[in-house]
């Protein structure tokens, strides 16, 4: 029964047949020194297996519950995290050469060495109390040897022959699309992590608090896993690769921020779930394996830090590809109903169109603009406007809703009664009621019905009302874009009718960030 207790001997009996193999490891270890050239992946492979094996027969019983047994608990948990940190980084060294990464201004080959050492270090700590720990609680320790021809790694330079049968699938521009298209949406849902890339020293903790905990930066590590498998399932061993060798430099970053992310992921866990759990009063605790600042220094200024910097490189990469297999499109979508293009509206549309990277330019009346830029995309409100105003004048002679006979004081009586009668209509939107009209916009020259169309017009120039007409404008560029284009403007452009903000859908979440 899960409420029965285990005696310690009975216990200990069952650990100890268990964990001989760790045991000898760990003393071998000890014996060690940082200088050692042990520390390959056999080694971290040996040490992760054993680690997980202990460390699931010590949950089975609770130890981590047990102030006999919980500092043992914590060694093996020690051994398991950093024995897994260190078979990523040395799986990074080996597999540059086939990453093919883009040159970066920092020296990353030097700064995986150094995370290595790092690893190494705590890795020997861990060996040297677990010893010690394994003595306080009788534990035998077995005689251990030298195990370095064991462990040793050696691996010529070559590759076997490339001759299995390529497959033949799907074409080179749908893949680019497929892939460089998810890469840029999971770049835009790592902006957390480029913050935190380039935090000082000082912001560190906040960071890890707030924005790159664990369980975002695990959440985002299996998304790149999924990428990565996407590719491989998708383009692996196909022509595609040989017709377009910027895939295979896509495989490479998408590789090398996932075996990051596993990094930053597995660092932020123990900075989390062990320096900062409350320990147990009834033991005395030796040094820290491992002290916050380093660890936190390891985490930000490697593993996110060359995170984003890859990120960066693909992403100008993908925005290449995207352009180079681009199908040029147009579309055609009504103008946002709220003020045109105001901030929001064109604000959503230029991130869209700079997050593909992508020339795409709208259109109206043989006017075009860059979508890409919003202050270029405000421009076109002066057309809207423009043939607001025109439609205005025409709609009120068609409706003859001027009275004839009205005299020069009633001019703010017509203008109000003429905006009602149009709102009533649903072709006029009142964005405060009752309606307030100035004095000064009745003080126009000309006949009544120009005087109360001026009116009318500078009521829409001010922003207290807006004319409900059904302008439509084109976009021209990339059908990948204009989708997104499409998607946006089917939602209103992030706005109602009111510029009150709505929510976006999925597909477009990467706006809001």
């Amino acid at each position: 029964m899960a409420s029965e207790k285990i005696t310690v001997g009975k216990f200990k009996k069952l650990l100890e047949k268990r964990i001989q193999p760790l045991l000898e490891l760990s003393g071998y270890l000890s014996s060690c020194d940082l200088d050692s050239d042990i520390f390959t992946r056999p080694l971290f492979g040996e040490l992760l297996n054993q680690s997980v094996q202990i460390e699931e027969f010590l949950d089975a019983y609770e130890a981590r519950n047990n102030c006999q047994w919980c500092v043992f608990r914590s060694l093996i948990a020690a051994f398991k995290l950093f024995s897994g940190v260190g078979y990523e980084l040395v799986h990074i060294q080996h597999s540059l050469p086939t990453y093919h990464l883009l040159p970066i201004e920092e020296d990353f080959v030097q700064a995986t060495r150094d995370c290595l050492r790092f690893t190494d270090a705590v890795i020997l700590r861990t060996a040297k109390q677990m010893r010690e720990e394994a003595e306080k609680l009788s534990l035998h320790l077995p005689v251990f040897s030298d195990r370095s021809e064991l462990y040793s790694e050696e691996l010529p330079a070559g590759r076997l022959p490339h001759d299995c049968k390529i497959k033949r699938k799907g074409t080179v521009a749908e893949s680019v699309t497929l892939l460089a298209t998810a890469f840029l949406n999971l770049s835009a849902e790592s902006e957390r992590v480029y913050a935190a890339g380039k935090a000082q020293p000082e912001e560190y903790e906040s960071f890890v608090r707030s924005s790159v905990s664990e369980e975002k930066l695990r959440s985002l590590e299996l998304r790149f896993h999924n990428l990565q498998s996407m590719y491989d399932t998708f383009v692996s061993g196909t022509e595609l690769e040989e017709m377009d060798t910027d895939l295979v430099v896509l495989r490479g970053h998408i590789s090398v921020v996932f075996h990051l992310l596993r990094t930053a992921t597995s660092f932020a866990h123990y900075y989390e779930r062990h320096l900062n759990k409350p320990r147990c009063d009834i033991r005395s605790y030796q040094e820290p394996l491992v002290r916050s600042e380093a660890l936190l220094d390891k985490l930000m200024s490697y593993s996110l830090n060359f995170v984003c910097e890859y990120l960066y490189c693909a992403v100008r990469l993908c925005q290449t590809m995207l352009k180079r297999y681009a199908e040029i499109g147009e579309i055609e979508v009504s103008v946002p109903s709220y003020r045109g293009f105001h901030v929001r509206p064109a604000t959503l549309i230029s991130k869209l169109v700079l997050h593909y990277g992508s020339e795409v330019s709208m259109k109206l009346e043989g006017e075009s603009y860059d979508a890409s830029s919003s202050l270029d995309l405000f421009r076109v409100n002066e057309q809207i406007n423009a043939r607001k105003r025109r439609w205005l004048g025409e709609e009120i002679v068609r409706l003859d809703i001027v009275p004839s006979d009205s005299s020069d004081k009633d001019v703010c009586k017509v203008i109000r009664g003429v905006v009602m009668t149009l709102a009533e209509r649903g072709q006029v939107i009142l964005y405060k009621q009752p309606i307030e009209i100035a004095e000064k916009y009745c003080d126009f020259e000309g006949s009544m019905l120009e005087r109360v169309t001026a009116g009318i017009s500078e009521l829409l120039v001010t922003g207290k009302i807006d004319i409900a007409t059904n302008i439509k404008v084109r976009f021209v560029g990339d059908k990948r874009v204009l989708s997104d284009i499409k998607l946006l403007a089917e939602n209103g452009y992030g706005e109602d009718r009111f510029g009150n903000n709505i929510a976006l859908p999925e597909e477009l979440e990467y706006l809001g960030r």
